[in-house]
């Protein structure tokens, strides 16, 4: 095999392709990621969470501590606009687990989120 110009050996087709495949999987979990940490720092998202934290009811069925889990960016119910949202919010306690549904408007960009609708449907009914 003949060295290359700057002296060193090129590396095979298999390990260019190993390693490409480590960065590009790595770069898409890491955006996966940060696009929830970005979701979850929301207002809109906030507000809500706030909401259930003030509702006896939904703390009673679900039991502390309250878990919050991150949005699933797949789940086609998940929706974000410049003027509404839409989400499932997946929580979980020591009693049960369910998901969180919202619904948020706002008047205008950078504008208050109000939300609409607001409800927690358990597993267990």
């Amino acid at each position: 095999m003949a060295k290359s110009p700057g002296g060193r050996m090129p590396l095979p087709l298999g390990k260019r392709v190993l390693f490409s495949s480590v960065v590009v999987s790595g770069s898409c979990a890491l955006t996966y990621y940060l696009i929830q940490k970005a979701f979850s720092r929301a207002s809109y998202y906030e507000l809500v969470l706030e909401q259930l934290h003030s509702h006896p009811e939904s703390l009673e069925a679900l039991c502390t501590p309250l878990n919050i889990h991150y949005l699933h960016l797949t789940d086609k119910y998940n929706f974000v606009d410049i003027a509404s949202t839409q989400l499932k919010i997946p929580v979980s306690g020591f009693k049960s687990e369910g998901h969180l549904y919202v619904s948020s408007t706002r008047d205008a960009p950078f504008q208050r989120w109000h939300p609409q609708d607001v409800f927690l449907n358990l597993k267990d009914g």
